[in-house]
């Protein structure tokens, strides 16, 4: 039976998600010289952190994960309230200061134990069959279960994670067999209420959208960080001006160059080439995650892919948007190459359960 299971594990994701972390780990070696590379070697670290939880989360059959989920999500609502009454860090409660260099994001965390939980429930909600996420109290459930942390992180306020769990619920809905009436409803009252929503958002969200829609009208404020990056994007041609040559990157005009804009800085420093490799490889992540789903041996299999394949998907198309100038900047980090240890030991895991999920495909199974 294992050598079954690794026969058929998409290993894909896995070389994907390592050649997308060297990339970053090169990328965050140029740009963090000026610093003796401090974020550089914590990367390296957390990389190391994250081996254990990627095998563990691949080793263990994910149905026997999920039957812990409802005590995670209990976790992670609990850390989310808790991170409320936290001191704010770059104007967001967003962190737990463990120690004066290491801090833990509940959100990110909260990503992978929301999945499975609405995983969980979502099965759950279809025992009966797949058309039962259509009566409306069983659809209620869902989407209280799945609003709770996205109204604790919106409170935070990190608007661009409350979005990537709200692409992670679509996506599960999506494949779940929901009626297209839903759907046309949903478009419906998106509408009507981004209006709303748009009017009542605090001040420097509201600046953010304008500057995104004309960077020009503050380009020594607001507008600063990205009409950087588009410079720096620009400088890199095709081939780039090499490592520890970029301007925008070693000069400090590329602001949070670790984080937000590692995207600018290997557009700047390694070129079109290098970004567009980036590119290609999230697309190959994103639809081996997708195949993964559609051939789970079961529904909770394929509720877990997908909603990481929104996960993913929102990741790549916000970080890569924004740095470019076609998606406000919400500071969304890129996965596997973006510095942040809570985001690369979630990351991780989800490649983990991938692995997990593949590896248990029925016709894995029965092949002989």
């Amino acid at each position: 039976m294992g050598k079954r299971l690794l026969r058929n594990t998409e290993w894909a994701v896995l070389i994907v998600s390592i050649l997308l972390f060297v990339i970053g780990s090169i990328a965050l070696f140029s740009a963090t010289q000026t610093t003796e590379y401090d974020e550089f070697k914590k990367q390296i670290q957390w990389f190391f952190i994250s081996i254990p939880f990627l095998v563990l989360a691949a080793t263990i059959d994910y149905n026997v994960i999920i039957k812990f989920s409802t005590l995670g999500y209990i976790i992670v609502i609990a850390l989310l309230v808790g991170v409320l009454f936290t001191e704010p860090i770059s104007g967001a409660s967003s962190w737990y200061r463990i120690t004066d260099s290491l801090r833990f994001q509940p959100s990110e965390l909260g990503k992978i134990v929301s999945i499975l939980f609405l995983a969980f429930i979502l099965n759950k909600l279809q025992l009966r069959g797949r058309r039962e996420i259509n009566k409306i109290w069983k659809l209620a459930i869902f989407l209280i279960f799945a609003a709770i942390p996205i109204l604790l992180i919106v409170k935070q306020p990190d608007y661009g994670t409350a979005i990537a769990f709200i692409f992670a619920m679509l996506f599960m809905l999506f494949v779940s067999g929901i009626d297209k009436k839903y759907i046309i409803v949903a478009i419906l009252l998106i509408a009507i209420a981004a209006p709303i929503v748009y009017s009542n958002l605090p001040p420097h969200a509201i600046k953010r959208i304008k500057v995104f829609l004309n960077p020009g009208e503050d380009p020594r404020g607001d507008g600063y960080n990205i009409m950087q990056s588009q410079l720096a994007i620009g400088a890199g041609q095709a081939f780039g001006m090499g490592l520890f040559k970029g301007n925008q990157t070693q000069l400090g005009f590329l602001h949070p160059k670790t984080t937000d804009f590692i995207f600018s800085v290997i557009g700047e420093e390694l070129g079109f080439i290098a970004t567009g490799a980036i590119t290609i490889l999230y697309i190959i992540l994103v639809t081996k995650t997708i195949y993964i789903a559609k051939t789970a041996k079961d529904n909770i299999g394929s509720y877990i892919a997908i909603g990481i394949a929104g996960i993913f998907f929102f990741h790549m198309a916000e970080n890569i948007g924004m740095t470019i100038g076609l998606l406000p900047i919400t500071g969304i980090p890129l996965p596997f190459v973006s510095y942040g240890g809570s985001s690369l030991v979630t990351n991780f895991i989800c490649i983990g359960l991938l692995l997990n999920i593949s590896s248990r495909r029925q016709k894995a199974i029965f092949i002989e």
